[in-house]
């Protein structure tokens, strides 16, 4: 499978599994999972067909291990906008995590902090390299250091998906480092 197909595949896999499953007719559990020959068949009635080697190539190649497979059913690890329980425990946090962005969001979060927006929790990477990566999908990234462990000292609980994505509700300012800027 070429690198186009495997990223087109993805991406529409995280489109229905975290945010619209409705538009091609598919319901998630509460937990998030689907029947895996439940996705495929609906993707192909509306005009997107892939096969399950496919799929798995995309579960075992993507490298941020965006979906989870279990016996024959699938879901994504986390991202959702549609109401889903992952059922992740509460998990104690290294001292700090990060966070990226880009420097148009800075005003906004110096204020509010960082907020799930359409999502149910905020993601943190738990080091500075994933988190440029993440921030350099909406152009030149800024790393923001979380200080998680006084976080969570202050009773914000924290969760960490199955590819090691951290959870939160909310990022208030005062946890906030941001970088010297010149």
């Amino acid at each position: 499978m070429d690198e186009r197909r495997t990223v087109k595949v993805s991406k529409y896999l995280s489109k229905h599994l975290r945010h619209q499953p409705e538009r091609i007719g598919l319901t998630l559990d509460e937990a998030g999972w689907v029947e895996i020959d439940a996705l495929i068949e609906a993707a192909a009635a509306h005009g997107f067909r892939f096969t399950r080697a496919e799929l798995d190539h995309v579960v075992e190649a993507n490298d941020k291990r965006r979906f989870a497979v279990q016996g024959d059913r699938i879901r994504a690890n986390q991202g959702h906008t549609v109401e889903v329980d992952l059922g992740l425990p509460a998990a104690t946090p290294p001292p700090y995590l990060y966070h990226g962005t880009v420097a148009a969001h800075l005003t906004a979060i110096r204020s509010e902090g960082l907020r799930p927006m359409n999502r149910h929790d905020v993601h943190l990477s738990p080091d500075r390299e994933t988190a440029s990566r993440v921030g350099a999908r909406r152009g030149r990234p800024v790393v923001l250091s979380v200080d998680a462990g006084a976080m969570h000292l202050d009773g914000h609980v924290f969760r960490v998906s199955a590819n090691g994505v951290w959870l939160t509700e909310t990022v208030p300012p005062q946890y906030l480092r941001f970088p010297q800027t010149r």
